[in-house]
């Protein structure tokens, strides 16, 4: 069998940073190696200003190969002088679009979605709820996006663990505004539990953690081997975003065997099925009722595991990685 030469042009990556994306395609690559000749671009300059996104743009544009050339991770713009008919752009989210106003919000809707999605022959989302924002903002047709979910990585398997109904242990991810830390926090006052935070924790964090009287710890910029162990060790995962593109905490929990608590809105539910409790992220009193359900009743505990068993099998890496196959594929024979 022939194989297919694909080209993924990935972000330059920061020190002390780690973007989830470029591991999702790693891991990709490496079930399609019998199948496809894989090469990695990074950008030459990180993507702080306007010059630096051009310098990136030209020189993708000089290595796009013949086959396929697939955009990955938030620079969206490097398809703006490529071949149309050889692009895949894989989309994550739409978030970069709530946090502008005014002009600032024409040009990155211009230079992140409009321009980008026009360019490629094929836009993956990894969601529904994804799908939709694109479609939102740009107005392409449904029929060019492909929704291919993130696969589960390997790492994350079944770890059994008594539930500490005592003093459960409640593992959070994240510290971005969307993450809704402030409010998880609130909603935790009173309740005898541990928080493990991984994220880096700003003043505003901290006065609320202190103010509450929340017995917890924080670690950032930590491996995916030391978040395993964070999983591992938890009895609960609360996931009360209040946007995300996808949610892989929710289905890392399913594959460990830890109970989640999460969203009723955005891409949570989709993700999360029905292996999940699911609360209204802007009522603390909603994601205190669903964090007090899921340490009292035992059944409903029990059930949520079972069915997270069940719904990790939905993001199985050889079958997403066999989708992108397909993909380039199709994408070779335009």
């Amino acid at each position: 069998m022939e194989k297919i030469s694909v080209n993924y042009f990935q972000r330059r990556p920061r020190k002390g940073f780690s973007f989830s994306v470029e591991y999702i395609f790693e891991d990709i690559r490496s079930r399609l190696a019998d199948r496809i000749n894989a090469k990695v671009y990074l950008c030459k300059c990180y993507n702080d200003g306007y010059y630096t996104k051009l310098v990136n743009i030209v020189q993708a544009a000089f290595r796009q190969g013949r086959d396929v050339n697939h955009i990955t991770g938030e620079v969206h713009f490097l398809d703006l002088l490529m071949r149309r008919k050889r692009v895949v752009l894989t989309v994550l989210d739409c978030g970069m679009m709530p946090r502008k106003t005014g002009l600032a919000r024409k040009i990155v809707k211009w230079l992140y979605l409009s321009a980008p999605v026009k360019k490629a022959a094929i836009v993956t989302a990894i969601s529904e709820v994804t799908k939709l924002e694109i479609i939102t903002y740009t107005g392409c047709h449904p029929n060019k996006i492909k929704v291919i979910p993130v696969a589960i990585d390997p790492l994350y398997t079944p770890f059994p663990k008594r539930f500490n109904k005592a003093k459960p242990v409640i593992l959070h991810i994240g510290t971005g505004a969307n993450k809704n830390l402030l409010r998880l926090i609130e909603a935790l006052k009173g309740i005898s539990c541990h928080l493990t935070i991984v994220g880096k924790l700003n003043e505003e964090y901290l006065e609320a953690l202190r103010s509450h009287q929340t017995d917890y710890s924080n670690e950032y910029n930590i491996s995916n081997e030391r978040l395993l162990e964070k999983y591992r060790e938890c009895d609960i995962l609360a996931f009360v975003s209040t946007f995300e593109g996808f949610g892989m905490p929710i289905v890392e929990a399913n594959a460990v065997e830890r109970v989640v608590v999460t969203s009723s809105i955005s891409s949570m539910p989709e993700v999360a099925a029905e292996a999940a409790c699911l609360v209204d992220p802007y009522q603390v009193e909603s994601i205190r009722a669903g964090i007090l359900k899921v340490i009292e009743d035992d059944s409903y505990r029990e059930l949520l595991l079972e069915r997270g068993r069940k719904n990790k099998t939905r993001f199985d890496p050889d079958e997403i990685a066999s989708q992108y196959y397909q993909l380039y594929h199709t994408m070779k024979n335009i």
